[in-house]
């Protein structure tokens, strides 16, 4: 359960045409609406929430095409069902499959990913697999999806997604602006952002598997290493784990093992979650010069309004004013070490 999620609405008159909630993906409609209240009602499920909804899916428990034609003509013009209203399911298909062709045309395999050297092959792929994801992610609103209708398994797009995301942690480590052109592209990671699969979701896996590696049967002992690998590689295909990732296996490989059988492993990891993060902020702010109360100010603002901190703001963090000519490297500089901060030690874990 999570403090802002509403499963299920059961609405009518106003509030059925008087409430704003991007959240809102599908309206099950058992009413006969008509003319502007079907547009309205309609329009609960359309509002965008970044990448990662585009549409929103109507399920009518009545006869409404003729209502909602008549409605969309009225309200703009005779063309508009095709801007409107979704494209049937086989044709997402089609596009989708022809989009797979593309993109093995300039990678046949997933290895051969890692043999683009050429930048302007980089951004090829990159602009295949991005309008994949697209199609994608409309695929998935349909209730009858299945990857059996794909021209591509669903272990194999995972496969791509990473070797996606790993082309995009190397251009976010360049240093120099303007060292690669693929920097300048658009990677729109919320394309690939799924809220269920967190740390506590991993968490919850391991625990499963706990049992099973310490069984005294082989096969099931050879069984848990491979679903142990499989939850790992999740820290690979999940953008928002990666930032994450060295910390996790840590726990995994380093505490883990020593940990008796009765141990509560949520309890034990959220005790070395909060010693590394606690770790880490003096490391940065000693290694960066920073005044503590200050960064932990910017931090909390940063989070209630996802703003990039400002110039003053970082000035105000530092314990010695930098040159003129050192103070907007410097800045930048630190700008980006509280915001990685802020990715890799965000509070909400997950509920476990």
């Amino acid at each position: 359960k999570q403090r802002d999620r509403v499963d299920i609405l059961l609405v009518a008159n106003m509030f059925l045409t008087g409430f704003d909630a991007k959240k809102v993906n599908t309206l099950y409609v058992d009413k006969n609406l008509k003319f502007h209240g079907l547009v309205q009602a309609y329009s609960r499920t359309n509002r965008i929430l970044d990448n990662v909804k585009s549409q929103g899916n109507i399920v009518c428990f009545r006869s409404l095409k003729e209502n909602t034609d008549e409605a969309i003509t009225l309200y703009s013009n005779k063309d508009a069902s095709e801007i409107v209203l979704l494209d049937p399911y086989e044709d997402y298909i089609e596009r989708f499959n022809e989009g797979v062709a593309e993109l093995l045309a300039i990678t046949p395999t997933v290895d051969s990913v890692n043999d683009l050297w050429d930048e302007n092959d980089v951004i090829k792929f990159v602009k295949a697999f991005r309008e994949l994801m697209r199609n994608m992610n409309v695929l998935k609103t349909f209730s009858e999806f299945t990857f059996e209708d794909l021209n591509l398994d669903a272990q194999t797009f995972e496969d791509y997604k990473s070797k996606y995301l790993d082309i995009y942690d190397r251009t976010r480590g360049n240093d120099e602006p303007g060292d690669s052109i693929v920097q300048d592209l658009d990677f729109e990671l919320e394309l690939i952002h799924r809220d269920e699969i967190n740390v506590a979701y991993i968490l919850r896996l391991l625990a499963a598997l706990r049992e099973e590696e310490n069984s005294s049967n082989e096969t099931i002992r050879e069984n848990a290493k491979q679903k142990k690998k499989g939850v790992l590689d999740l820290l690979s295909t999940e953008s928002q784990l990666r930032s994450k990732r060295k910390l996790i296996e840590q726990f995994i490989n380093e505490n883990m093992p020593s940990m008796p059988a009765s141990a509560d492993l949520v309890s034990e990891f959220r005790v070395f979650w909060d010693e590394s993060r606690t770790e880490a902020f003096k490391t940065m702010c000693e290694d960066e010069g920073l005044k503590e109360d200050n960064v932990l100010e910017v931090i909390d603002q940063y989070r209630f309004n996802g703003h990039r901190p400002s110039t003053d703001q970082i000035v105000a963090c530092l314990a010695i004013k930098p040159k003129i000519l050192e103070r907007k490297t410097i800045i930048n500089e630190v700008i980006e070490k509280i915001l990685g901060f802020v990715e890799t030690f965000e509070d909400d874990l997950g509920e476990v």
